[in-house]
């Protein structure tokens, strides 16, 4: 084996380990909190508001509340990966806080 394809494997297994070793220690953190909980940790139920992207014909967006389902709520770890079926909170509060793209579907009466 060539020493720069030994030092690559060597990395590339050192790598390997260290996201092993910070995702073990971020479960055993969440479990440890399950264990002795607090208001909101390890879990929270986010609340935000449906934004909708709506285009317009000149080429600019729209932005609105949803009117049918105003509001979105979920429910996050606060924690690096997903942990307990549950999205971690960084993630979770990103994704509500991207409006939600609308497309509109021209049918022609032909």
């Amino acid at each position: 084996m060539s020493p720069v394809r030994l030092i690559a494997s060597r990395i590339f297994i050192a790598l390997l380990v260290a996201i092993a070793l910070v995702y073990a220690g971020d479960f055993i953190s969440v479990r440890v909190r399950m264990r002795h909980p607090k208001p909101n940790d390890p879990f929270e139920t986010v609340t935000a508001l449906r934004i909708l992207a709506i285009p317009q014909k000149d080429g600019k967006t729209e932005f609105s509340v949803d009117v049918q389902q105003p509001q979105q709520t979920g429910v996050c770890v606060h924690s690096l990966f997903p942990q307990s079926g549950a999205p971690p909170c960084w993630y979770l509060k990103r994704q509500f806080a991207q409006p939600i793209p609308m497309t509109i579907f021209r049918f022609s009466n032909r």
